[in-house]
């Protein structure tokens, strides 16, 4: 049931470094799209100080579940099924964090992500996101252009998604940009505020 993904790996301590800081306040953080659920337990054990809810569709969560056992930390729950597109927690929270969501969503399943990232989270709470991204039209590299192609041939709708058109999702939604981190791998880390 436990899945690995190598990705997770090279990533972690980046985003961790970037996050850390921002997530110093906070007492709850809602992942979206927790995939295998290695994030979900390393952030979890590195900000003690918060509750990490892990959430995903219902086909992933075997995963995230059993690294979420395997992992026995106590700011871990029980991962929650979410589809972005149906039902989203009644509870709020102070950050909302996701990794390499975007490009795998269709435009349809991003447009509910925002609205419902915009009614979940807490006022002046955090909403972060990593992957990559394209800005004004075009590819900021040779490999994430070439990544293109893979994920259109896997999938129509998915694709990386341009930053100016997700910016303009998140003000609909009552967010505003504060932070744009450049990061490994040609991805970024995107922070939006609740105002």
């Amino acid at each position: 049931m436990k899945q690995y993904s190598p990705a997770c790996d090279q990533n972690k301590d980046p985003i961790l470094a970037v996050i850390k800081p921002l997530l110093g306040k906070a007492t709850s953080v809602l992942e979206i799209g927790s995939g295998t659920g290695q994030h979900c337990v390393y952030f979890a054990k590195a900000l003690p100080h918060l509750v990490w809810q892990a959430s995903d569709q219902a086909m992933y969560l075997p995963s995230v579940t059993a690294w979420i056992n395997e992992a026995q930390l106590n700011n871990t729950p029980t991962a929650l099924t979410l589809n972005v597109c149906h039902v989203w927690p009644k509870s709020s929270y102070d950050a909302i964090f996701s990794a390499n969501t975007t490009h795998i969503m269709s435009w349809e399943m991003v447009l509910d992500f925002f609205k419902g990232v915009g009614e979940t989270l807490n006022t002046n709470g955090l909403f972060i996101l990593y992957g990559p991204f394209n800005y004004n039209g075009q590819y900021t590299s040779e490999s994430n252009a070439k990544f293109d192609l893979w994920l259109a041939q896997q999938n129509p709708q998915s694709s990386i998604r341009d930053f100016e058109a997700l910016n303009r999702l998140a003000e609909q939604a009552g967010l505003t940009l504060i932070d744009d981190y450049e990061m490994p791998a040609n991805n970024r880390i995107l922070v939006w505020k609740k105002s």
